[in-house]
């Protein structure tokens, strides 16, 4: 089994931080993924993953090489090679045809300005479109609408077939970062720090073609927006490079709240000034969401924050979760949180509610009838502040993953098979629970020793 000496190795990042690096021992009873294989095929950084179905998954990166593999073994079942660049995005794509139906297609961009669509049942490429003045840095699919869209410097609508049915103008040179679906055939693409709302208009009687509109744009954003995420039918969340947090209507695109405080949970009149000085940008910027119906999961800099949606408030924190900036984040079904970062760890987190602290009880006898052991009321009122607006709920770390030798760029969950990380070291790493691995190994091999007729009742 490969491993890495487990809390040790890492000095801290930035000068502005002053909260240590939580860290844990060999005794890890809570991580059940205690075996791992190594799986090698890429030549260079390996930045996307995506799930294909219960049993399979496909990788990407910067040598431009799509490999397919079998989630249960790590098995590596096909290579999709037609990109001569890097590739920027990846997704899930339904089937192009009814001769294609039940095959499990993806769709890929590439930075050589070529989108192309795979089939990861046979590993041929069924079509592939160049006609692209930029690179394409995000896809989306619709299924409602049966389209997809492109977007780079410009905002493009392909039909299943990859005609193009309409596009917008040039929209930046930074182009779109993100985008996502929101109701009433709308979409929200992030182009630097704003926010622009797009209609799509099918065509009907009156209207032969298609049509994209732009409908509105949101300047509430200081600074570029680095995350765009669904909370749900009616709500969506951005988060920028400056920390700021930001909750929307997907209704009536209206903020619903704001949060902009997570490099200071209770900040002073001078803070923001201090914070400017002392601290790196990168150490406040949002990299990453993942939600639940009651919380929002944040990776601020090196930090993780619980968001309460009812609150309205950061319910938890781990300031310095990781020595270097997290990149991904997933919440767990169990209440739990996982997180990779530029340090080549794979955190596991546990949300725990706190418990209250006991009333502090009042002093009596002689001394109390002078003042001495009572506590000064004035003095105490700061704390009890701090209580009221204070966490109430904790981030426990139970389990650190560490086997990539340099940055893990986002990870796949699988309840069933465990965990696939992947990393800037080219490698992908099948993280396995061993209590489960084993019990398998015993079944199987109770069943061979069946089959063989090696297995004898007891006299």
């Amino acid at each position: 089994m490969l491993r890495w000496l487990i809390g040790g190795g890492r000095e801290p990042q930035g000068l502005g931080e002053k909260a240590a690096l939580q860290t844990i021992g060999e005794d890890q009873s809570q991580n059940p993924y205690t075996e791992l294989l190594v799986l090698s095929a890429h030549r260079d950084i390996v930045r996307f993953l995506v799930q294909l179905d219960d049993n399979r998954f496909a990788s990407a990166g910067d040598d431009g090489i799509i490999v397919v593999w079998n989630a249960q073994t790590g098995e590596k079942l096909l290579d999709l090679r037609g990109h001569s660049q890097k590739i920027t995005a990846i997704t899930a794509f339904p089937p192009l045809d009814s001769c294609e139906q039940g095959h499990q297609l993806i769709l890929t961009a590439s930075a050589d300005r070529t989108v192309g669509v795979w089939d990861c049942d046979t590993g041929r490429q069924i079509q592939s479109v160049s006609c692209f003045q930029s690179t394409v840095k995000c896809l989306t699919v619709l299924q409602g609408l049966d389209v997809w869209l492109s977007g780079g410097n410009d905002l493009g609508v392909w039909n299943r077939k990859l005609d193009l049915l309409c596009k917008t103008n040039h929209l930046s040179d930074t182009g779109i970062s993100a985008l996502v679906e929101i109701p009433r055939n709308c979409v929200v693409a992030a182009v630097g720090k704003e926010l622009i709302i797009f209609r799509l208009v099918a065509p009907t009687e009156g209207l032969l073609e298609w049509d994209i509109i732009e409908v509105k744009r949101l300047l509430d954003h200081q600074d570029s927006i680095l995350s765009l995420v669904n909370i749900n039918d009616t709500s969506f969340v951005t988060g920028s490079h400056v920390g700021e947090l930001i909750i929307w209507d997907a209704l009536d695109w209206t903020v619903q709240a704001c949060e902009r405080s997570f490099w200071n949970p209770s900040p002073q009149p001078d803070a923001q000034q201090e914070i400017k000085l002392c601290q790196k940008q990168n150490d406040i910027s949002i990299n990453h969401f993942t939600c639940d119906e009651e919380n929002i999961f944040v990776a601020v800099g090196r930090g993780l924050y619980v968001y309460n949606l009812q609150l309205k408030r950061v319910i938890a924190c781990q300031k310095t979760a990781h020595d270097s900036t997290i990149l991904h984040i997933v919440r767990l079904p169990n209440r739990q949180l996982i997180s990779c970062s530029e340090d080549g760890s794979v955190r596991i987190w546990e949300v725990r509610e706190k418990q209250q602290l006991p009333a502090e009880p009042v002093p009596t006898g002689f001394f109390n009838m002078w003042g001495f052991g009572r506590v000064n009321k004035q003095a105490s009122q700061p704390v009890k502040k701090q209580q009221e607006n204070g966490t109430t709920c904790s981030l426990e770390l139970i389990g650190d993953l560490i086997g990539h030798s340099s940055s893990v760029e986002m990870f796949l969950y699988f309840e069933d098979h465990g965990l696939v990380t992947c990393s800037a070291d080219h490698l992908i790493i099948l993280w396995k629970n061993g209590e489960r691995e084993s019990g398998l190994r015993s079944i199987k091999l109770f069943q061979k020793l069946e089959e063989d007729g090696d297995l004898h009742p007891a006299v």
